[in-house]
C-alpha cells in the first residue's frame, strides 16, 4: 500500500498528497478536488522551502542545536492541521484525527527520504 494510502486511510485524515520540489507535479488521495490538490501542493512545496530557509538561518546561529536538516513541519489550527514530511503532505480533522499517529507514520515510511532535491 502506498504512504499516501496509508494516511488517508487514518481516522481525521480528509487528504494527504505528494508534491515534486519543482512543483509542476502532484498526486493525492482523499477529500480534495484537482484544483484544491493542485494549490495544496503549492502550498506545501512553499512552507517546505520556507522552513528549509529558516532552518539554515537558525543553524548559523546555533550549529548543534539539532534542528538541521528540517524533515517537515506542522501548522494545527483550532479545527484542521497541515503538516509534510519530505515530500508528502497531509491535512487533518483536529475532532477525528491523531497527529501523532499521521506523524509516527509519515517519520516511519519516509525516514530515509532526502532532502537532496530541494
Amino acid at each position: 500500500m502506498s504512504v499516501l494510502a496509508e494516511l488517508a486511510a487514518l481516522p481525521g485524515v480528509i487528504a494527504a498528497g505528494e508534491y515534486s520540489y519543482r512543483g509542476d507535479r502532484f498526486s493525492f488521495k482523499g477529500d480534495l478536488d484537482d484544483e484544491q490538490a493542485r494549490m495544496a501542493s503549492i502550498m506545501c512545496r512553499a512552507t517546505t522551502m520556507s522552513v528549509h530557509m529558516q532552518v539554515d538561518i537558525l543553524n548559523d546561529f546555533c550549529k548543534d542545536c539539532g534542528l538541521n536538516p528540517s524533515a517537515g513541519w506542522v501548522v494545527r489550527g483550532p479545527g484542521f492541521t497541515a503538516c509534510a514530511y519530505a515530500n508528502i503532505f497531509c491535512f487533518l480533522d483536529n475532532s477525528s484525527a491523531s497527529l501523532n499517529d499521521v506523524m509516527g507514520l509519515m517519520r516511519r515510511r519516509l525516514r530515509d527520504r532526502g532532502d537532496e532535491l530541494i
